[in-house]
């Protein structure tokens, strides 16, 4: 089974394919994660939230971003401010919590999916997991990733 390869390129036979299922999944977890929620007119819940807060005030000794419109949203969603950015899934209360959802929602070939976000004040770092089993092979799958803060 081949995917389609992430970023597209059109080839002589059309477009490029990806023979590797875990490089495929990779390449489209990189996307989502990297796209801003609600910049895709085809769809507008593809990506990930944190990246709609990069212009926001980052308080790296709490480990949380502050809203500094005082509006207590992002783009109607009520409560991001509220979350931490170091944290796992499991905890409601996160960004990490956000990202599984945007995966479990966007990445239909991964299920028993976790995610936890590692922020490293030292390193202006956040270090992205995320876990699960590929549907079709029944294989764990890790996925690592490393955002840099923008302060």
């Amino acid at each position: 089974m081949t995917n389609i390869a992430l970023p597209l390129r059109v080839t002589s036979s059309g477009l490029a394919k990806e023979r590797s299922l875990k490089r495929s999944i990779d390449a489209s977890i990189d996307v989502l994660l990297t796209t801003q929620l609600f910049s895709s007119p085809a769809d507008p819940f593809y990506g990930f939230v944190f990246n709609n807060l990069r212009f926001e005030i980052f308080n790296e000794h709490e480990g949380v971003v502050y809203d500094s419109n005082d509006t207590g949203s992002v783009y109607g969603l009520p409560g991001l401010y509220d979350k931490k950015i170091s944290g796992s899934s499991k905890n409601i209360n996160t960004y990490a919590a956000e990202l599984k959802e945007a995966i479990v929602n966007n990445e239909k070939r991964l299920s028993d999916v976790t995610a936890s976000m590692t922020y490293m004040r030292e390193e202006r770092k956040v270090y992205v997991t995320v876990k699960g089993n590929i549907i079709s092979t029944n294989k764990e799958y890790v996925y690592t990733n490393i955002l840099r803060i923008w302060n």
